[in-house]
């Protein structure tokens, strides 16, 4: 049997022990209220897990680099900026009454116009310049930011309370209204690129051996692109904005994985990612009392690994 495919079963198994581990520990006899709520907040957790790990995984194929990630060219920045316009324009009490599927819905078209205009000069240049395109992302980043802080001051104490909340990811409220909407979205993508995996081991190649084996580049790269602000959408509108856990996810399935094939390094991105967000979840639930947040150490614990690749590649050049 292929190395590959015994590690996805190892990490098969481990995930399905984990989620037995969330969903069975310490119920207690409440199977009637305790199973549908924690398997609500399981589905969710999945979701992201796919979401996250596999926009990642997609925008470091684009770009050809594994230390690149949406969340660093200003995705975060861009959804904190959106509800903190929310929260400005229509105020707190209106905000948290706006229909769920219209917010989600206003969100993804501005997270995917967002996408375009980001990932202009990767569309025009094939992601070759690196340094140019992390500056456009900083720059967009702290431009966000600070149209972000300049609203939160012009509004009052109560309705600040209201944006600051949905800033910033949460993994023990996550938001199970849009499982139906999400499980949409991460069907279709998950279809169109299993489909579509044999042309993204084409994209590794560089840009002009995909032009060569007949890919239309910039038509390909911006349906990528589209799918990837799609992913983050629907992953940031779920628990919130996560910085470092795709990075951190697609480290470590570049490390088991002995394949750089599609075929092989999206259900591992996935099973990892499932694995870690479960796992860490029924930890912290159920064994420490939610006396520590999940998305923290996930945030430090990625931050270190994008540390540990930009040293490792400074150092290899």
């Amino acid at each position: 049997m292929n190395k590959d495919i015994k590690k996805i079963i190892i990490l098969t198994i481990l995930l399905i022990c984990s989620s037995a581990l969330f969903l069975l520990w310490n119920v207690q006899g409440n199977w009637g209220f305790v199973l549908p709520l924690r398997l609500g907040k399981l589905v969710a957790l999945l979701l992201v897990a796919y979401a996250v790990g596999v926009s990642t995984l997609l925008f470091q194929t684009l770009t050809n680099n594994p230390i690149l990630t949406p969340s660093v060219l200003g995705f975060d920045t861009l959804y904190i900026f959106l509800q903190t316009l929310l929260v400005f324009a229509l105020g707190g009490t209106a905000y948290t009454q706006l229909p769920l599927m219209g917010k989600f819905a206003f969100e993804l078209v501005a997270m995917m116009g967002g996408a375009l205009l980001l990932f202009r000069l990767l569309l025009k240049q094939g992601g070759r310049d690196l340094a140019r395109m992390i500056l456009i992302g900083v720059i967009f980043g702290v431009l966000f930011r600070s149209l972000s802080s300049l609203f939160q001051r012009m509004i009052d104490p109560e309705e600040f309370a209201v944006a600051q909340a949905n800033t910033f990811a949460s993994f023990n409220t996550v938001n199970t209204n849009l499982l139906a909407m999400g499980g949409a979205i991460v069907a279709l993508s998950g279809v169109f690129l299993w489909h579509e995996r044999h042309r993204l081991d084409v994209h590794l190649l560089g840009r002009d051996q995909v032009t060569n084996l007949g890919i239309h580049y910039q038509k390909y790269t911006l349906w990528i692109l589209l799918w990837i602000a799609v992913l983050v959408a629907t992953a940031t509108a779920t628990v919130g904005p996560v910085s470092f856990f795709g990075l951190l996810v697609c480290a470590l399935a570049n490390y088991f994985s002995g394949s750089v094939k599609h075929a092989v390094r999206l259900p591992m991105v996935f099973l990892i990612s499932a694995t870690l967000l479960i796992g860490g979840q029924a930890i912290f639930e159920h064994f420490l009392g939610m006396k520590a947040v999940l998305s923290v150490v996930i945030e430090f614990a990625g931050g270190l690994v994008f540390l540990w690749l930009v040293l490792r590649k400074k150092s290899a050049l």
